[in-house]
């Protein structure tokens, strides 16, 4: 099996946990516009489709930037696994506050425990962490281009969260995002 087999296995499973979180979500408050959720939903669509499609569209996206070697596949299988599992690790701190779309729950909670003390969107850390394994593991041009385009959509999506957040917890939550990165740590000195 392929470390780009072991890699989509990996987000299969990623696919089918999420789904059955979603389930234990708090009743929701306020929820953003479909605009608004456009606005990243395509960026992000279109990077996943990229990465996992069976073939690149065009020609120079299939050119091989990265080496074939056992080597590559193992470390592609385990950055992979590894931002997955802060996915996870993000998910289930978040608990009843989670939702795919911008939202403001009933009885949202600012968490600030486990992944949120460093970072105050874990969630797109770990999944494109996870993203970069699988572009490792598709060894094409396309996968960096994959996790450029998620990346963008994660980067708009956390814009509308922050503002939301200013909104619902006002100087707490600009406390928090002084203290902490948006997708990675802030250095400390």
């Amino acid at each position: 099996m392929s470390g780009m087999q072991i890699c989509t296995y990996l987000w299969i499973v990623f696919l089918v946990v999420w789904i059955s979180w979603a389930f234990l979500a708090k009743p929701t408050q306020s929820q953003e516009g479909v605009s608004s959720r456009l606005s990243y939903v395509v960026l992000t669509v279109a990077g996943v489709l990229l990465m996992f499609s069976a073939q690149a569209p065009r020609a120079w996206l299939a050119i091989p930037i990265f080496p074939a070697t056992r080597w590559m596949e193992g470390l592609a299988i385990v950055v992979t696994a590894a931002g997955i599992a802060l996915a996870f690790w993000a998910r289930a701190y978040l608990g009843g506050n989670w939702s795919s779309a911008v939202t403001v729950k009933v009885g949202h909670e600012l968490v600030r425990t486990g992944p949120y003390r460093c970072v105050r969107h874990p969630i797109y850390s770990g999944m494109l962490l996870g993203l970069l394994g699988t572009a490792l593991a598709r060894r094409e041009l396309r996968g960096l281009i994959a996790v450029v385009l998620v990346y963008a959509g994660f980067k708009i999506k956390s814009k509308i969260e922050e503002h939301t957040m200013i909104r619902t917890f006002g100087a707490a939550y600009d406390d928090y995002s002084r203290t902490t990165g948006a997708i990675l740590p802030k250095l400390r000195f």
